[in-house]
């Protein structure tokens, strides 16, 4: 018997797969079952170098939210920027902005909020089907930097398939305690004909104000806070210190955190075994409250954000070299306008463009993979009371290469990309141009069924974007005077990655081992200084290092047949980064530990998770560190009718000992802690 447990018939399957969402079953059975423990799919085959983080099934009901970085912040090696209640991107092995490219069915989310941290991500959550994060080779297919990875969504917004019945229903309906969370949505698919699927869908959320586990202000602020209302005291302004004090002693909830949203949209697709052209079409409106800093003018500051969306794929299935070839593109129009006291302060408008051409080879022997073309252009413009950033325009052409061999016990996998980056402001018409060049290369052993022992060398280069090189002002949302360096030059990097997998049917697990070296890392750092009651960011670039490990595991306990089972899972992350010669990187995610029992059955699931965060000491100058916290979290699901059942219940306690916490990675971390006790209930129709 080979080592293997089977031969991968088609590897290039996989590619397209990542890349553009493929069909989650039928690439289980084209690699042999897959078992996901806490998020990662472990399997002897399927993706052999790197495998995905995935979030799907049940797993993405119990954990849905309307924000895509609150959602996945659970998952192994992933944290959220946590800014607010309402806007939170993922952070991946402490890598975030724009390091960490945000995908929807392999195109980028066409929005602003990388620009910067009070910018939501324009994604319609409610809508997704499963989201992968990806690290390693596949990285290359969309961006040239592989440190901090991809996260991709694949959406159901353009169908993929002719349904079998003339009409299929996806509903679902929840309620969170902590903020009195209403969120719903629907979406229907239509066979129109035997070759034609039309799908419509909505959604809506409404939040109040988030209630937290204790003190609002972390200990340091709270301190420094009373300090100045003594100051003010003392001096005689006695009003001043009043509102001051109210504001260190306030518990219980954050204050501006509500949000509210909704979405509308509508896909058409021609589907046929030649091949399938697909649009959509999608309306997307957010509005959430920024949490002040403590002041004693405390402004109200809310952001009402819009975004119109157009997406295009198309595929043709071939015979000979090429299996199929697919085009991908998408237009976004995008608004986002930052309001005090009733008032328009400042607004952002970016009209983005990403068109990328993929093409799959068909497996020839020990050989496949996939290459591809990729232009993006996108013209953000400021205008209000706030013009820190010159309007600007970012163009990127990008091509790329990832192929793989199969000899034996042996996975050959490489990734090349190519990346030209040109920015220029407008009208000033200041111009910069870059050429990237990455590659990423892997080779993976199977010495004994079920185990893979894998590991990969990456060179990426990343461009400055226009913020970094030109921002220069206060920023209102942000709470913060950020300045830029129009200097900047390529970020470059090298890392490698090494790990085991061990797929053994009742015992699943992987360990990662990563570490990665920046030549001239570019990151924002706080300076110490104020400038009208807000902190100073001051973007640098310094060679860094960062170093960190994943690992985790699930065991089957007992098996009593009929799909009913005792499980245990646990899994453990950390990451370490400096900026050498001058101290620990930023907003970098602590220790964090997790173990959890499972109760699975046809009928109903029982859960209960620990998952541990650790005290991170490890912070930058003039930031404050963050203490441990422990959350203890409770779900039950209930299928009435079986495992599928059209209608599924979920139960769920987040952070039941209602303690308060803070998270490492958030730039508001001191005035925005973690959620408090959340008791949620989810219903999912399916017809």
């Amino acid at each position: 018997m080979s080592a293997k447990a089977q031969p991968a018939p088609a590897a290039a399957t996989d590619t397209a797969s990542a890349t553009s969402g493929g069909n989650a079953s039928s690439h289980a059975q084209e690699h042999g079952p897959e078992i996901i423990v806490t998020g990662r799919v472990i399997s002897g085959n399927t993706d052999p170098i790197a495998a995905p983080v995935v979030l799907q099934g049940n797993n993405l009901l119990r954990d849905l939210k309307p924000q895509i970085g609150e959602m996945l912040a659970s998952l192994p090696g992933v944290s959220s920027t946590g800014f607010a209640p309402g806007v939170s991107r993922p952070v991946l092995r402490g890598f975030d902005g724009p390091r960490v490219q945000v995908l929807l069915d392999g195109i980028g989310s066409l929005d602003a909020s990388s620009v910067s941290a009070d910018h939501a991500v324009s994604l319609d959550t409610l809508n997704v089907a499963r989201v992968e994060v990806l690290h390693g080779p596949r990285v290359l297919l969309y961006a040239s930097d592989p440190a901090g990875g991809a996260v991709n969504a694949i959406d159901k917004r353009i169908p993929r398939q002719v349904p079998d019945k003339p009409l299929t229903i996806d509903a679902l309906a929840s309620y969170g305690t902590a903020a009195d969370m209403v969120n719903g949505g629907i979406a229907g698919d239509v066979r129109l004909t035997d070759r034609f699927v039309g799908h419509l869908d909505a959604s809506y959320f409404h939040s109040n104000n988030l209630h937290v586990g204790g003190n609002v202000l972390s200990p340091q602020l709270r301190a420094q806070t009373l300090a100045q209302a003594d100051d003010l005291a003392a001096a005689g302004d006695v009003q001043g210190a009043m509102i001051l004090t109210q504001q260190a002693d306030r518990r219980g909830s954050i204050a501006n955190s509500g949000t509210k949203g909704w979405t509308l949209g509508g896909g058409l697709a021609f589907i046929d075994e030649g091949g399938d052209i697909g649009v959509s079409v999608q309306r997307l409106a957010t509005d959430y409250g920024i949490p002040p800093r403590p002041s004693t003018d405390p402004e109200a500051t809310s952001i009402s954000l819009r975004q119109t969306r157009f997406d295009l794929r198309a595929g043709v299935n071939l015979q000979g070299f090429l299996k199929r070839v697919e085009l991908r593109g998408a237009y976004g129009d995008y608004t986002h306008a930052e309001i005090s006291n009733g008032q328009i302060g400042t607004q952002f408008h970016n009209k983005a463009l990403e068109v990328r051409l993929q093409l799959d080879q068909v497996r020839r022997g020990i050989w496949s993979g996939s290459s591809g073309v990729q232009y993006s252009a996108a013209r953000l413009e400021m205008s209000g009371d706030e013009t820190l950033l010159p309007d600007n325009m970012t163009e990127h052409f990008a091509a790329f290469t990832l192929q793989q061999i199969e000899v034996g016990q042996f996975d050959l996998e490489g990734a090349l990309r190519y990346e030209s980056t040109n920015i220029r402001t407008i009208p000033a018409d200041e111009r910069r141009s870059y050429s990237q060049y990455a590659g990423v290369g892997g080779i993976a052993w199977h010495p004994l069924d079920h185990v893979t022992v894998s590991i990969n060398y990456s060179h990426g280069e990343r461009a400055p974007s226009a913020e970094e090189l030109f921002v220069n002002g206060l920023h209102d949302a942000t709470q913060s005077f950020e300045r830029g360096n129009p200097n900047f030059t390529v970020e470059r990097s090298n890392g490698i990655e090494a790990g085991i997998r061990y797929n053994g049917g009742n015992l699943a697990g992987s360990i990662t081992a990563y570490g990665t070296n920046f030549a001239n890392f570019i990151t924002a750092v706080p300076t110490g200084q104020i400038v009208e009651d807000f902190p100073v960011y001051q973007y640098i670039q310094a060679p860094a290092r960062f170093r960190g490990i994943e690992a985790e595991g699930a065991l089957t306990l007992v098996s009593w047949g009929n799909g009913r089972s005792l499980k245990t899972d646990a899994g453990v992350d950390y990451t370490h980064a400096k900026l050498v010669g001058i101290g620990p990187v930023p907003r970098i995610p602590p220790l964090r530990a997790r173990g959890g029992i499972e109760y699975a059955s046809p009928t109903i699931d029982l859960r209960g998770e620990v998952e541990w965060n650790a005290r991170q000491n490890r912070v930058a100058e003039n930031e404050n560190p963050t203490d441990a916290f422990t959350l203890v979290n409770l779900s039950a699901t209930w299928r009435p009718s079986g495992q599928n059942s059209p209608i599924s219940l979920v139960l769920s306690a987040d952070n039941l000992l209602n303690v308060a916490g803070r998270l490492a990675a958030s730039e508001t971390r001191d005035f925005v802690p973690i959620a408090g006790r959340d008791v949620r209930l989810t219903a999912k129709f399916t017809y």
